[in-house]
């Protein structure tokens, strides 16, 4: 079945200006255009379309997309590398999630330090934010 691509925006889910983006970026495939002046696309760059999105959802990056794709075009190529790229993101994701523990561990202490009363310029919050730890490198630096 061949589709305009105001039909494939909206059997994908998506928007048009989206399926250019795609198209910039080399996700999908942009069909020629034939005397009718409308290019025409096929069932498989719904597939591809929806593959990008869950693969965001799924916290992958274009780029690394854009080679899960190839990976899969690939004969030559292994579930291994598929699953090693997967097992990077993961690694990935459990960092972010260390350091959004980090801060958030962080942000209760100086939050639990304020009675919430008094004035801004005598604040704990504020002072704990300007506050340059001596381990961050960062000791040179000027206050805002």
């Amino acid at each position: 079945m061949s589709m305009t691509i105001g039909e494939l925006a909206a059997a994908s889910g998506v928007g048009v200006e989206t399926i250019r983006f795609y198209e910039r970026k080399k996700l999908i495939t942009r069909p020629g255009r034939p005397l009718s002046g409308f290019r025409h696309y096929d069932e498989d760059a719904t597939r591809r379309i929806r593959f990008v999105r869950r693969a965001q959802e799924l916290g992958f990056s274009l780029a690394e997309i854009k080679q899960l794709l190839e990976l899969r075009l690939d004969p030559a190529r292994g579930c291994a590398e598929v699953k090693s790229e997967a097992e990077l993101k993961l690694a990935h994701i459990d960092g972010k999630i260390a350091s959004l523990h980090a801060m958030r561990a962080a942000l209760v202490e100086i939050t639990l330090a304020c009675t919430g009363e008094g004035p801004t310029s005598a604040c704990p919050i504020l002072d704990a934010i300007e506050e340059v730890p001596e381990s961050s490198g960062n000791r040179n630096r000027g206050t805002v």
